[in-house]
Parts: structure tokens; sequence; C-alpha cells
């Protein structure tokens, strides 16, 4: 079986700018290409799982977020990071669909096309929504990054790199 990475994108990837599809807009986060290399070199495949209530509210179209997707994968594979897949989900809050973040659907849909250890893998986010995603998915360690503080994540860290000098357990475990 394969562990994964899942990683929410808007915080994570890049810093949230509210309703990001414009690649000009688009600021990676500090230390991302590093966390995902150092995921990688110890078998880990990288996923993206993402709300994007931006689609179903209007203010940009699937086909937005698509171009900006393939964008933001071809600078991860510039940088030798290769990312497996990304999920998203374009609807509200209010439209109660199924895949909409904390439900799991896309944890479970990448768990089945991938083969993945869910015991065995890690999800970054920087919302309440993503933690308890992965702790109803049964993701084995999720990691709040954020300078709060979320009582439902297993590690709470204000920066990448304070993940990448205190927790190296994760990806080397």
């Amino acid at each position: 079986m394969t562990r994964a990475l899942f990683l929410d994108r808007d915080g994570v990837i890049n810093i949230d700018k509210q309703y990001l599809y414009r690649i000009e807009d688009f600021e990676f986060v500090a230390g991302i290409f590093d966390i995902c290399r150092l995921f990688l070199s110890h078998g880990f495949i990288i996923v993206v799982i993402t709300n994007q209530s931006g689609i179903g509210r209007g203010y940009y179209t699937t086909l937005d977020f698509e171009v900006l997707n393939r964008w933001m994968i071809e600078q991860f594979a510039k940088n030798d990071i290769k990312i497996s897949l990304t999920y998203f989900c374009p609807h509200t809050p209010q439209q109660n669909c199924v895949c909409r973040k904390p439900k799991t659907y896309m944890i479970d849909e990448a768990v089945k096309k991938f083969d993945i250890d869910v015991a065995g893998s890690v999800l970054i986010g920087d919302k309440d929504s993503d933690i308890i995603c992965g702790k109803r998915a049964k993701i084995d360690k999720t990691i709040y990054i954020n300078k709060d503080i979320n009582k439902n994540s297993d590690i709470n860290i204000e920066d990448l790199k304070e993940l990448k000098q205190r927790h190296s357990h994760l990806w080397s475990g």
C-alpha cells in the first residue's frame, strides 16, 4: 500500500487570498517544495484536496480553476515534485454536497485510486474542516498550520519550517 501526503491548497500550498483563481495572484507558501520533496523521498505520493466554493459562488469557473491547477502542478514539476492528483469540491457549504470537506469523499476517492494506507498517511491543513476530514478518514497524522492551536489536530505548527525542523518522524517513520 501507498502512503500519501494530503495537502489542502489555499493556506498550505499557497498564501490564502480568498477565492484565488488567477496565476498572477498565486504565491507559494515558504517551504512547501522542501516539505513535499522530503515526503516524496520517503515513498509518499502527494494528493491535493481542496474546497473551491468560489466556483459554486460564481466568482470563477471550473476552467479557471483547472488552468491555475495545471500551472501549479507544472511549478511543482519544475521543482522535482510530482503531484499525483488534485481533487476539488466546487460547491458552496449551503449545497450540502458529498465532496466538501470535512466530508471524506476526496480522500476516499484517492484511497481507492492509489491503494493508499491511511494509517501511514499525513494530512496538512489550515482550517478545522481539513483536520476533521483527515480524522474522519482515519489519516494517521493531521497537521494544522496556523498561528492558532487546533485541539483536533495531532500536530500544530506555525509554518512549514517548523514542521521540517521538529517533525522528521512523519516522513521517515
